[in-house]
């Protein structure tokens, strides 16, 4: 039974497994801890990621649309170079993946959701139509694309056809039962959830992309918000062999009698520690425009002109209303931007040198 092979392989991790978690999860705490993002900067940020993680995501399959080339297709424009197939996925995973983005809190994780993921993921792919939202009915493989777009490898063969559907119905088990009774670390949970679905393989095509849609979506019904504000998918385009190679470590070893998850999560944590760094720096002073809204931004630049000063005194100079000021003030002190000197009416604010 798949449980007792996802407990054992979860049971005594290293150190450094857990030292990777634990800077992970002081991370997620800062971006809590700071103020939240305006709805302007927010859907900014989004529209951002939503077109980064599309153009990675395909081409790490082996589509061969540039980023530029994902914007100007959802903008409408032609883009008559690319075959239709390019087009077609492209658009499938934008879609998708905006919709978790905007609607992830609403969404179960479950067998039927997986499959009209998939089923939504290639509704435009017209060579997909056929079995779309169904497992494989015929074996496949895992292989390595190149930069062009080819394979050049087989990784590892699937599990069957025939063992699919009970394979998937105890790792969807598994992942729904350990999440609600917290038995292990979220992370860990998803990134199991990750390699093992990758290594059963369970639709025909489509299979990475979905891994990525659904590592967003896991991880963001675990708290993780700063999701949609990091293209998780770049990080693993970026660093592709590494990708294959930590997947073929850990793969190999299924159904072995030393299963090791270990080079797996070594690379999952490895890049979601880089993409949470990344979320954080959006929150440092070379950033701060973009999170600020054109008020808040009046009040800031203000307070870098002057050495210090009271509530009232912005509120007159930088022609803001006091709620906003107010507003401005509890933001940027969440920043680390300014302090606080004095209490009560004397209360007066500066910037940190």
């Amino acid at each position: 039974m798949l449980y007792k092979r996802f407990d054992k392989r979860l049971n005594n991790l290293p150190a450094e497994i857990w030292n990777k978690i634990t800077k992970i999860d002081e991370l997620k705490g800062q971006w809590i801890a700071g103020a939240k993002l305006s709805p302007q900067v927010l859907g900014r940020l989004k529209r951002s990621v939503l077109i980064t993680s599309t153009g990675s995501s395909t081409r790490i399959e082996g589509a061969r649309l540039s980023d530029n080339d994902v914007e100007k297709l959802m903008n409408g424009i032609s883009l008559q170079k690319f075959s239709n197939r390019d087009k077609q996925e492209v658009k499938g995973y934008f879609e998708l993946l905006r919709n978790i983005f905007d609607a992830w809190e609403g969404l179960r994780f479950s067998e039927s959701a997986i499959k009209h993921f998939h089923k939504e993921l290639l509704k435009y792919a017209e060579k997909d139509e056929r079995h779309r939202g169904e497992y494989k009915k015929k074996e496949n493989k895992v292989v390595m694309i190149d930069a062009s777009g080819k394979a050049v490898g087989t990784l590892f063969d699937t599990t069957p056809a025939y063992l699919t559907p009970k394979e998937m119905l105890e790792l969807v088990e598994w992942t729904q039962n350990t999440s609600k009774e917290k038995k292990y670390h979220p992370l860990l949970i998803a990134a199991n959830f990750v390699v093992e679905f990758l290594n059963i393989h369970p639709f025909e095509d489509g299979n990475g992309r979905l891994s990525r849609i659904l590592t967003n979506l896991l991880l963001l019904k675990e708290g993780y918000l700063y999701i949609p504000c990091v293209s998780h998918e770049k990080l693993v385009e970026e660093n592709k062999p590494e990708y294959y190679m930590a997947l073929r470590k850990s793969q190999k070893t299924f159904k072995g009698k030393n299963e090791t998850i270990i080079p797996w999560l070594d690379f999952f944590l490895s890049i979601f520690h880089q993409q949470s760094k990344m979320a954080i720096d959006l929150l440092s002073a070379e950033n701060i425009e973009k999170l600020l809204s054109p008020k808040q931004l009046a009040v800031w630049e203000y307070l870098q002109s002057v050495s210090e000063a009271a509530p009232l005194e912005i509120s007159k100079k930088a022609k803001v209303a006091r709620p906003t000021v107010n507003q401005a003030l509890d933001k940027l002190l969440s920043f680390k931007k300014i302090e606080r000197i004095g209490l009560g009416r004397s209360t007066r604010y500066r910037k940190i040198a």
